[in-house]
């Protein structure tokens, strides 16, 4: 069973890869990407001259003072529906993807005879999971979003490869400290909220790329938001995603703080995993105030859920490697 999670994994890498891809060729290539548009031929036409609209089209005289009616592109047109073909295979490939993805963890934990998630990697595992997840059923929802699949893939993709190829670590045994039935309440939540906080944070970023995009900047990687969806669409979209895990990011705080009590016996003590999770707390709480507050703009309430998402990222990788406390059991060297 842990050789097969192993390979799991892999094929999981692998599907989401190729569902990035899949999603790339749809974004680039569609009718209006970025590829088709600096392929488009461009054609002079003279004031007065006729233009055909395309073959079996009738034709139209261009008048002076208007812009001339340009040919219809039959092969942009072609390679646009290749393109729109290739987005939903991409979406294919995501669902063969967290099948796998979800096979990594059940065969992990038959193979530990545990839960799945008693260390770094397993915890990354389960967090990416609910993402990816959580994906799938806002796409099952909303198909306008599908683009936006090209940068949960490309997450997916960088946060497993990273987790199968640093963080991993051999099944055993948990460890004495996590040998508590807290272990399937905080940790599950913990991974719950982590896992649509990263989904959130997509959404989040696309947001402030749109709106530079809309505001006229060109340098990269505002060009970047020419297909995306709306940025008002974008904006609501983080928002119902922060303000739905924040309160389960809560919950998995106060579950820590009693499980510290009853393990250490004190609800707080300074250990740099209880101070980050609180920094990434109150992170995303300023977050959710500033976008409840009509004064403040959306752009400047939306770097601050870059922000709270940057300080989770601290928490869950840099204070690992680096801190030494209690909860120092991530099983990685």
């Amino acid at each position: 069973m842990a050789e097969l999670s192993d390979q799991l994994l892999v094929v999981a890498v692998l599907a989401y890869l190729a569902g990035m891809l899949g999603h790339l060729a749809e974004y680039s290539f569609g009718a209006r990407g970025p590829v088709a548009r600096a392929a488009a031929p461009r054609q002079r036409v003279l004031v007065g001259a006729s233009v055909s609209a395309g073959p079996g089209e009738p034709v139209s005289p261009v008048q002076p003072g208007q812009p001339p009616r340009p040919p219809a592109a039959n092969g942009a047109r072609a390679s646009g529906a290749s393109a729109t073909r290739l987005g939903r295979v991409a979406v294919v490939l995501t669902v063969v993807a967290v099948a796998a993805h979800a096979g990594v963890l059940v065969t992990r934990g038959l193979a530990a005879g545990r839960v799945p998630w008693g260390n770094m990697y397993e915890f990354v595992v389960a967090l990416s999971l609910v993402g990816a997840v959580g994906w799938l059923v806002l796409l099952a929802r909303r198909p306008a979003l599908r683009l936006v699949g090209l940068f949960v893939t490309l997450a997916l993709v960088l946060i497993l490869g990273f987790a199968g190829m640093v963080l991993y670590t051999d099944v055993a045994p948990l460890v004495p400290a996590l040998n508590s039935y807290w272990l399937k309440i905080h940790v599950s939540a913990a991974a719950t909220s982590s896992g649509l906080l990263l989904l959130a944070s997509v959404p989040a970023m696309l947001f402030l790329v749109r709106a530079g995009y809309d505001a006229g900047k060109r340098r990269f990687p505002y060009p970047v938001g020419a297909k995306l969806p709306a940025a008002d669409t974008l904006e609501r979209l983080a928002f119902r995603l922060h303000a739905f895990a924040f309160p389960i990011w809560t919950f998995a705080v106060i579950c820590g703080a009693i499980w510290a009590e009853a393990a250490w016996g004190r609800y707080w003590g300074w250990d740099p995993k209880e101070i980050w999770s609180f920094v990434s707390w109150v992170a995303y709480a300023a977050y959710l105030h500033a976008r409840a507050t009509p004064s403040v703009k959306r752009t400047t309430a939306t770097w601050l859920a870059v922000v709270a998402w940057i300080t989770m990222l601290v928490n869950l990788y840099v204070i690992n490697f680096v801190a030494v406390g209690l909860h120092s059991y991530a099983g990685v060297d």
